[in-house]
């Protein structure tokens, strides 16, 4: 897909900085939003329409937050290939909708060990649900755009306002950077816990 136009969108993010507009922007232009958590709340506290991901997936977010979007009606939607028969096929056969628009940031762990948080706490902070829908959107960029970075929204909204769509290098690249950082979340993780291994 050449050139595709944002119907639907998941945010989920840690950091806040640029969401309402990003969020504002997306309503704006009809786009229907889905949300966890705080992410859902500052949306909806700023009453701009969002649907929580437990409506779309007709589960609760449980074990205090650690499964939220690992559902098959959050990672179909975001999967599936738009060009393909039979992707389309099983996500109607199946009620799935796909997603136009993934805007994932992580936990902050480098926070956590920067303020030096025990090893109980830290572990708390290694974000599962994020990396998964950032990669899953990531290869899927023919299908889907994501947006893993804050700095990524103004460019992102320029193209809508522009074009009515994101095309397809602009994708290319946001999802290059995708990949750049989770691959670098998991080797800050995993460089932590090999720090901790001299402690027992």
């Amino acid at each position: 897909m050449q050139f595709l136009p944002v119907k639907r969108a998941l945010l989920s993010v840690t950091h806040k900085t640029g969401l309402l507009e990003l969020a504002g922007f997306l309503a704006d232009r009809g786009a229907e939003i889905v949300s966890t958590g705080g992410t859902a709340k500052l949306i909806r506290e700023n009453n701009i329409p969002v649907t929580g991901v437990s409506s779309v997936t007709g589960f609760p977010e449980i074990l205090g937050g650690r499964v939220k979007t690992l559902h098959p009606l959050v990672h179909g939607g975001v999967l599936a290939d738009k060009d393909d028969p039979e992707h389309v096929r099983i996500l109607h056969e199946h009620g799935i909708r796909f997603f136009d628009l993934v805007c994932v940031n992580l936990y902050d762990f480098a926070g956590a060990v920067t303020y030096e948080a025990g090893l109980k706490e830290a572990i708390e902070m290694i974000d599962i649900g994020g990396p998964a829908l950032l990669r899953a959107a990531a290869k899927n960029f023919h299908s889907v755009c994501v947006l893993p970075h804050p700095d990524d929204y103004l460019p992102f909204m320029i193209q809508i306002r522009e074009k009515g769509h994101v095309d397809l290098e602009f994708r290319l690249r946001t999802a290059a950077r995708a990949f750049d950082l989770t691959s670098g979340y998991d080797q800050m993780i995993a460089g932590y816990l090999r720090q901790k291994i001299e402690s027992y």
